[in-house]
């Protein structure tokens, strides 16, 4: 081995030293001052809301480490040169400190020739493993010039190249690399190209989800914290008021500036959100070529949107809650008002409900509907909250349908059983007897975050008329 012995002197002294265990003193004196201190420096992030009570909404820190461990792999860590021979030393003066117990005190020239014997080995051991690391780093850098140039042949033929075209390049070229190190791309792109099923694509969206060190991944972990930093000052207790309000100014200037900074603070969320969902799937698609059909994009950008909102929705809406507080109060008013009433009495069409109580059992119209509604909150993903507003739809028509039949002598089946004026106040029940103001700000939030291809059709349908119909039970009381 030809090794600058010389130049490589300090590293390797300093590594020696960690070794020998001159760093577990400062180890102990670091792990004694985090044990001394009254909180640790995490939770001093979590704000009070003014009446001593803590914030539901971890800090930013705690938040990141979270999401790393739940993404963690099961695989063993594979060990740097340097890290093996550390391990290997410990090991060794652990040897030499067993041998020295061993020795009685007239055996002092012993202990000084295994004193040198081991310094010599140890230092042999992190020479030669540091010119292992110094070569297998020449390799990585070699192999990521050779996969550099094959992700610029990708994208030379899109001409001038953007910032985010620049940014994509180098995503692409860690997955080449990843590629490089992992067989199971390969494996499951043979699985799709032999049994192109929809099954096939879900279990590879989701085994790629699985895995942390994947290029995809650690995008979507990055645009999550990223999200989370900007939402926790807002959302972790209502600190506006004192911050950038005077204490002088009347309580209606008060909320005017509030809402304001609020509108400011969520429209620039919103405005990192928007492409993040689009620059993910660009990536997966990149990845895995054989995704890129209508279908399984389709089905890859909702695993990724599953994926990415899933730990950010209860603070994403908080935020919609506070943005949309005065539209969620006049619904909250209306609905402890309106409770108890009968379709007919919000404009429900006296055929499209029952109007004997013997049919109804102790039950009330379209039950069903609203507790398939209120399932609609306790989910995460903005498109299964889509999916869920289009079962409640679904279900009112049935039900429509049925007590028209009832009520008429002509029961045939007609091709539509109510319209549009029909559903608005049906609908409209529906969400007053659900009980839940909170759909205020979660169809707010579909409206913004469900991707633009998902809202033509009966799903766009579906959320505008949610959306009309809780502008209907806002307004009640006008």
């Amino acid at each position: 081995m030809n090794i600058p012995l010389q130049s490589a002197y300090s590293f390797l002294r300093h590594t020696y030293l960690v070794t020998t265990g001159v760093s577990s003193a400062v180890h102990v004196r670091v792990k004694q001052s985090k044990a001394t201190s009254p909180m640790k420096a995490g939770h001093r992030r979590v704000l009070s809301d003014g009446d001593g009570k803590l914030s539901p909404f971890l800090p930013p820190e705690v938040f990141q480490k979270l999401l790393i461990e739940a993404s963690q792999n099961a695989g063993k860590k594979v060990l740097t040169p340097i890290e093996e021979a550390s391990r290997l030393n410990q090991k060794l003066k652990a040897k030499y400190e067993a041998r020295l117990a061993r020795l009685t005190p007239g055996q002092a020239n012993q202990k000084t020739s295994l004193t040198l014997s081991l310094d010599r080995q140890m230092m042999e051991n992190l020479i030669i493993a540091k010119a292992r690391q110094d070569a297998l780093q020449r390799k990585v850098e070699e192999r990521r010039l050779r996969l550099q140039e094959a992700a610029n042949r990708r994208f030379a033929a899109s001409g001038a190249m953007t910032a985010e075209d620049q940014e994509q390049r180098a995503l692409y070229t860690n997955v080449l690399e990843y590629e490089q190190d992992h067989d199971w791309p390969k494996q499951w792109k043979a699985n799709i190209k032999e049994n192109p099923d929809a099954s096939i694509v879900l279990g590879l969206v989701s085994y790629l989800l699985s895995c942390s060190d994947h290029p995809v991944v650690q995008l979507l972990r990055k645009h999550q914290y990223r999200v989370y930093n900007r939402l926790y000052p807002i959302v972790s207790r209502s600190h506006l008021e004192s911050a950038s309000l005077s204490l002088n100014s009347s309580h209606r200037t008060q909320k005017f500036l509030h809402s304001g900074e609020l509108l400011f603070h969520f429209l620039q969320i919103r405005t990192t959100l928007f492409p993040i969902s689009d620059q993910l799937l660009s990536l997966c698609l990149l990845s895995f070529e054989c995704l890129n059909t209508a279908s399984y994009r389709d089905l890859c950008l909702a695993s990724i949107e599953e994926a990415f909102f899933t730990p950010l929705w209860s603070a994403l809406m908080a935020l919609f809650r506070k943005v949309h507080r005065e539209r969620e109060q006049a619904f909250e008013t209306s609905m402890r008002i309106y409770c108890n009433s009968s379709p007919g009495d919000i404009g429900v069409p006296s055929k499209l409900f029952p109007n004997d109580p013997e049919l109804l059992q102790g039950s009330y119209p379209y039950k069903a509907a609203v507790q398939e509604l209120k399932l609609l909150v306790q989910d995460s993903c903005p498109q299964r909250k889509l999916e869920c507003i289009v079962r409640t739809l679904r279900l009112i028509c049935a039900y429509a349908e049925n007590y028209r039949c009832h009520n008429e002598s002509d029961s045939t089946p007609k091709t539509a059983a109510i319209g549009a004026d029909d559903l608005l106040p049906i609908l409209s029940f529906v969400a007053l007897r659900c009980q839940c103001p909170q759909l205020v700000a979660e169809c707010a939030a579909l409206e913004e975050f469900i991707h633009e291809g998902y809202l033509i059709g009966e799903e766009g349908y579906c959320l505008t008329s949610m959306q009309t119909a809780l502008v209907y039970v806002e307004s009640l009381l006008d």
